[in-house]
């Protein structure tokens, strides 16, 4: 079994918090280290892109899940040394016990679809929360179609548009309205942010849809990815979204998702 680990790297103690882990997995398993890491630990590193492993241990919160998700296609044990860590597994103290329940092969992988995002002709990063469409400008709304498998389903004006997964139906859509999607329903949900228009709702379709969202007219947006990555649209581009078949994998042990909303979201 090939281990990698990666952080986010203005986490306070990830430092201890991954010496910890590689002094344990060292003798027994290879661990790979992300470079800029890696560079803080004084040891040899590789990027994420190149990092070939069985399980990716993050240490930080839901953005560095996010992040590794982007680059890398091994499954997720989650170390939550962050704000949230909703999508997390484990705190940084039950670190070494979670890995002792991994090499037992005392644990679950918990499968979640991901959005394939294209601009244009282009393919970007999947998405395993969601894309967001925003106006460039503050309070200056923008005019959108949005298509569902070549039909018209929404014509509205709004800030922007959320296409999110069921993951990301607890972010960022969840704010603005959209209900919570159960992440064993595969389904996607499209969010209007801020609408002007009192029927707007947000509508949720099944995961075999294509999703395509235009300007009406050129007038330059933002696309966002999962957070991460802002893009700069002129105008008249073209939006498809579509389910990526490389799924979200998550190490799991006994919380469900009903217990993580209980935890996480209800105060």
């Amino acid at each position: 079994m090939r281990f990698g680990i990666t952080s986010n790297l203005k986490i306070i103690g990830k430092k201890e918090i991954a010496k910890k882990i590689i002094n344990f997995l060292d003798n027994d398993f290879e661990v790979l280290i992300e470079n800029v890491l890696a560079k803080e630990l004084g040891m040899r590193g590789v990027s994420l892109e190149e990092m070939d492993v069985d399980i990716l241990i993050t240490i930080g919160g839901d953005g560095t899940i996010l992040r590794s998700l982007q680059h890398s296609k091994g499954k997720i044990l989650g170390i939550n040394a962050g704000v949230l860590g909703f999508l997390t597994e484990a705190n940084s103290k039950d670190a070494i016990a979670s890995l002792k329940r991994i090499i037992k092969n005392n644990y679950t992988i918990e499968k979640r679809i991901k959005l394939k995002t294209m601009l244009n002709d282009e393919r970007l990063y999947d998405c395993t929360n969601e894309a967001v469409i925003h106006t460039a400008q503050i309070a200056k709304m923008r005019h959108f179609e949005v298509l569902i498998d070549g039909r018209v389903a929404e014509d509205i004006r709004a800030d922007g548009v959320i296409v999110a997964t069921p993951t990301g139906s607890t972010c960022y859509a969840l704010s603005v309205g959209a209900p919570i999607i159960d992440p064993r329903v595969h389904a996607f949900v499209v969010v209007p942010i801020a609408p002007f228009k009192l029927s707007a709702r947000p509508i949720v379709v099944p995961a075999q849809s294509e999703i395509t969202i235009k300007l009406k007219k050129p007038r330059k947006c933002i696309l966002v990815l999962d957070g991460q990555h802002d893009i700069e649209m002129s105008g008249d581009d073209v939006i498809n979204f579509t389910i990526s078949e490389f799924p979200a994998e998550f190490i799991r042990f006994d919380k469900d998702f009903y217990a993580r909303i209980k935890e996480k979201l209800i105060v």
